[in-house]
């Protein structure tokens, strides 16, 4: 997500973060260089404009010349209005009305729509405990219908069927009333999407909006067409009275101008963040989190929050007595912690939330990236017979050949989910000792992938 800016910006703040004494040319010659990072990250012009005059105004003045570390200084000021720029903090979804809460979800087609539906109805059932009904009034698409019908089974939501014989008009209202008889807290209301905006679709999403009052409307775009999603959602703006955005597809844009752009040029707030194919890769937008991600400081707090939705609880309970009573740590404990982790949409998710992640070889991340050594080291530990599992010392010399011939990998790699798996064994025992926090995050560095260590050890 926005490495090229990201790699950029990191490499150019960098170079002044060290400075004694920040001049006006220093300033001048790196402020030259983002520039040019959000140019070429497809920030709008307006944007970037605006963005370099308030870091300059900012930076030549009082706040940097009387601080004792200015590069240190200069480099806030720049985390500061890239979540100015963003919109600073992040804005829930409005609720608190007189249930059924109304949503309607607007865009182009191709966007991820239909599939944003699902995601927010996942998100508003597990994390906000509401009752949702999804209805789509897109009667131009049948294929549409019935996708909705498939991913609200899904994610296990009510459906509420229409039909293209129907008018969106009488599918919304009749969804809606259907709502208020069985006291349903939210209503989503899927729309048509079209290949470009014009004039008899504006005309529709109109009446439709007219007819069904929500108290939210959710433009959703996608960010990797980068300022041009800026321009869209503006032009919906125009004729929609927009609540927010949904910015779909972020983990595939690795510029990030549409989110640097969006708020600025549209002056609505980007509420939701699609961030993979997955039902349940959608994650609230939090500015002063992206712009330290952005930075290359990570992102600690939301890395918190997946571990804490994505974690079975009542198992890690069960593991850390397991391990407290002296039972140990074994491979089917740790192929355990493994699907865990996949759960939390892999390794490569939650590593680059950490700070100084940009500073990793490349041969590292790529290896983590393609998903290849959790699905690697699971395969190794399936082809291990029930008493391997439980006691690994026993794994000799035949027993790693059939090991590796069985899971398709090569005796090296049996031999690093071995040395692996012991890091973790000396890691649980750690934890169940005094101090044992402290102690885990000295021996979480076996735990990475060869040449990665994270960062700051």
């Amino acid at each position: 997500m926005f490495e090229n800016l990201s790699d950029r910006l990191s490499r150019t703040l960098k170079n002044i973060s060290g400075r004694g004494r920040l001049t006006e040319d220093n300033i001048k010659d790196t402020l030259r260089e983002v520039r040019m990072a959000l140019l070429e990250a497809d920030v709008a012009l307006p944007v970037v404009r605006q963005f370099v005059n308030s870091v300059k105004e900012r930076a030549v003045g009082q706040e940097v010349s009387k601080s004792l570390s200015p590069g240190q200084a200069f480099i806030k000021i720049v985390q500061n209005e890239l979540e100015i720029a963003m919109g600073e903090a992040n804005e829930a979804l409005d609720l608190a009305s007189q249930p059924p809460a109304v949503l309607m979800m607007a865009g182009l087609q191709g966007a991820g729509k239909t599939t944003s539906v699902a995601k927010l109805a996942k998100f508003l059932r597990e994390r906000e405990k509401k009752s949702v009904l999804v209805v789509s009034a897109d009667v131009y698409r049948p294929a549409a219908i019935k996708q909705l019908e498939t991913l609200a089974t899904e994610v296990e939501v009510e459906f509420f069927p229409s039909d293209v014989s129907q008018k969106p008009v009488d599918i919304a209202t009749a969804a809606i009333a259907h709502a208020k008889l069985k006291f349903i807290d939210v209503v989503i209301v899927d729309t048509a999407g079209r290949l470009h905006v014009d004039e008899a679709m504006m005309d529709e999403i109109k009446d439709l909006h007219a007819a069904v009052n929500p108290v939210e409307t959710l433009f959703v775009v996608d960010a990797m067409t980068g300022q041009d999603a800026a321009n869209t959602a503006k032009s919906f703006n125009e004729a929609l009275p927009l609540t927010g955005v949904i910015l779909t597809k972020i983990d595939g844009d690795a510029r990030g101008g549409a989110a640097l752009s969006i708020r600025n040029i549209t002056g609505k707030p980007i509420k939701f963040l699609g961030v993979g194919e997955k039902i349940d890769a959608l994650e609230p937008f939090h500015p002063e989190r992206i712009a330290s991600r952005i930075l290359g400081m990570g992102d600690v707090l939301s890395l918190i929050e997946e571990v804490e939705r994505g974690v079975d609880k009542d198992k890690a309970m069960k593991l850390a007595s397991k391990v407290k009573s002296g039972g140990g740590f074994d491979l089917e404990d740790f192929r355990e912690q493994l699907q865990q982790m996949k759960n939390m949409g892999g390794m490569m998710n939650m590593i680059e939330k950490l700070p100084g992640v940009g500073q990793l070889p490349p041969e590292a991340l790529a290896q983590v990236q393609d998903g290849k050594m959790t699905g690697q080291m699971e395969a190794i530990i399936n082809s291990m017979t029930p008493g391997e599992r439980k006691r690994p010392d026993i794994i000799k010399g035949s027993r790693k050949r059939r090991i590796a011939l069985g899971s398709g990998t090569q005796i090296q790699d049996v031999n690093r989910l071995l040395k692996q798996f012991t890091q973790m064994q000396k890691m649980m025992k750690k934890m169940s000792g005094k101090g044992g926090m402290k102690k885990m995050m000295r021996s979480m560095g076996g735990m990475m992938p060869p040449g990665m260590k994270f960062p700051g050890r």
